[in-house]
């Protein structure tokens, strides 16, 4: 079994903490869970990992609740904003739940049930002001292709609310221009499918990219548009 010697003792690699949190990671790739899930983990409790490697506190048996509290204050010191520190919160109790489920520790109790996660207050979030999206739908150009697939895809996400990611995993299949409906096969988490309605205004905007596309001898390969698209949502 691997040793590590660091300034408070000798101390078995098994038991410290960044081992487990790899382990974690492994875990969740395993379960399959989304790319922005995994990507999440890995950004906050690298935040925690930081922290905790700088007081000197390398093991998980060296995490009290206290010390988590401490961690959450320090978030707040540095100008992480509520939503920023409730996440990092949930990111250190999947871990801590999860080893508690995976090692079954002897002697060891999770610190993290003592511990409350930060408030969140309720933020009441405007609506885009109409002429901030006439502003948009103007550096449209109309009779373009380009310009028409533009429209679409502004119009798209004003109706539905759907995610960039979700807009990207359309196909063609899975729009009813006529109906206006629209399958989103996966969501955010992988949640279930789900069909979404898009209105009169957006439906004539796709059926119009629909159209020039068809027409265009110089329309892009698929490839290279859903490229295109990602620029445009980035």
């Amino acid at each position: 079994m691997e040793l590590i010697t660091q300034t408070q003792g000798t101390i078995l690699l098994e038991d410290l903490i960044y081992t487990w949190l790899e382990a974690f990671i492994i875990d969740r790739k395993a379960r399959g869970v989304a790319k922005g899930t995994l990507r999440f983990y890995k950004q906050k409790l690298k935040l925690f990992y930081d922290y905790y490697d700088a007081q000197l506190v390398s093991t998980i048996d060296q995490i009290t609740p206290g010390v988590i509290r401490q961690f959450l204050l320090y978030l707040e010191e540095t100008d992480h904003n509520p939503g920023g520190r409730h996440a990092a919160y949930r990111a250190l109790r999947a871990f801590l739940n999860w080893y508690e489920d995976e090692v079954e520790p002897d002697n060891w109790r999770n610190p993290i049930h003592k511990v409350k996660p930060p408030r969140v207050p309720v933020e009441i979030l405007d609506p885009i002001p109409i002429v901030d999206i006439d502003k948009m739908r103007a550096t449209c150009e109309k009779g373009t292709l380009l310009g028409e697939r533009d429209t679409a895809i502004l119009l798209c996400l004003l109706d539905t609310g759907m995610r960039a990611s979700e807009l990207l995993g359309m196909d063609i299949v899975d729009t009813d221009l006529i109906l206006g409906d629209i399958l989103i096969r996966q969501g955010k988490g992988r949640s279930p499918a789900l069909y979404i309605s898009v209105r009169e205004p957006g439906k004539q905007s796709g059926d119009t990219y629909g159209n020039a596309r068809t027409l265009s001898k110089h329309s892009d390969s698929p490839e290279n548009e859903i490229k295109r698209i990602r620029s445009y949502l980035s």
